[in-house]
């Protein structure tokens, strides 16, 4: 195997179930994480010889996140806001230019770790006007809430760029463009929302489902639960990441997320809208929500429609219907130095995976 594991036995015991349960599917998974661990350990291949084959569905923040909402992020640095954004989010391509542009013509933009760094930040130069991109799932949208809640200083402000999970499943399965014989659900984001919001999707679509963790034989055996249900007939959802995810998931982060952020309509990159599916500030914290404030600065990119890049095969990537190496730009134009989309910069994008361990 390709791959270091304290059990190597127990992996290739999984494997040999999952070929010898004779079924042949297609799963999907909405992790970019889960991509990490499928490729950097040469899973993918192995599943590929008992008959698995898995895809990658819109399970990188960054990857969704349209070109409209980089415009925004752009238009205020441009207009001499200080943006504070995760590493990732700097090299992303907006139409023109990226905010490592920005940056490097002068422009405030800082790199931080945390929404917190970016607190601390605003409170020590309350001179300047800070503006925090949130980008992220329901994992990362909890650290969003309780900053709101922490009674942030008057020059900080939010742009949400937040999105939730099960409801684009929904859409994704509703466009049909894609087979897919079960999910893989993510680990992560299950550790808050819990079970339930997942579950219409087997009762309603009657796709099997497991929530699955990070570690090889994690993700194997997530595997193979979905090979077993399909042998039996089930579809029902299932959590192999029990030690970490509750049934219940975190309740408080959830209402943390519930007393600050209401659900949107909203567009996803490679999606046309998906109702309810992103998280706006809500009224009451109106003072630190950057499109009320700035609205002045961003109500002309609200009227303007951005297209994708020429050639970049990113939406469809998130979709689950093509694969990095099947892009014209990938490894050519497109490379993690010059990107074209998104999916070759974030870390959890498939094509900056692809790239890093399958490249000849």
């Amino acid at each position: 195997m390709k791959f270091e594991l304290r059990d190597k036995e127990l992996a290739a015991d999984i494997l040999e179930r999952i070929g010898s349960s004779g079924i042949k599917a297609q799963f999907m998974h909405v992790c970019g994480t889960h991509q990490d661990t499928l490729v950097r350990n040469g899973l993918d291949t192995m599943l590929a010889q008992t008959g698995i084959r898995i895809i990658q569905g819109p399970g990188c923040p960054v990857c969704v996140t349209t070109p409209k909402e980089i415009e925004e992020t752009l238009k205020l640095a441009e207009s001499g806001i200080t943006i504070t954004v995760f590493g990732d989010m700097l090299t992303v391509p907006g139409d023109k230019r990226s905010l490592a542009d920005v940056k490097a013509g002068g422009g405030d933009v800082r790199v931080v770790y945390s929404i917190t760094d970016a607190l601390k930040m605003a409170r020590q130069e309350p001179d300047k006007e800070f503006v925090f991109m949130g980008i992220g799932f329901e994992t990362t949208t909890p650290s969003t809430s309780l900053a709101l809640l922490s009674r942030p200083p008057e020059n900080f402000s939010i742009i949400s760029c937040h999105r939730t999970v099960p409801k684009a499943l929904k859409a994704l399965v509703n466009m049909g463009e894609v087979k897919i014989d079960g999910l893989i659900e993510p680990g992560h984001v299950s550790t808050i929302i819990g079970e339930e919001p997942y579950r219409f999707l087997s009762e309603e679509y009657k796709i099997p489902q497991v929530i699955a963790g990070f570690e090889p034989v994690d993700l194997l055996m997530g595997i193979y639960m979905l090979t077993r249900q399909l042998a039996e007939g089930r579809a029902e959802l299932e959590n192999e990441y029990s030690r970490v995810v509750k049934p219940e998931g975190n309740p408080k982060a959830r209402e943390a997320m519930a007393k600050t952020l209401v659900e949107t309509d909203v567009k996803w990159r490679g999606f046309p809208v998906i109702p309810e599916t992103g998280l706006e500030i809500s009224d009451k914290f109106d003072a630190h929500n950057a499109r009320k404030k700035h609205e002045d600065l961003l109500a002309p990119i609200w009227d303007m429609e951005f297209p994708e890049p020429e050639g970049c095969k990113c939406g469809e990537i998130l979709r689950g219907i093509t694969e990095p190496q099947d892009c014209p730009l990938f490894g050519k134009a497109c490379k993690p130095g010059s990107p074209v989309g998104p999916c070759m910069v974030s870390f959890e994008g498939g094509c900056a995976i692809a790239y890093k361990y399958q490249r000849k």
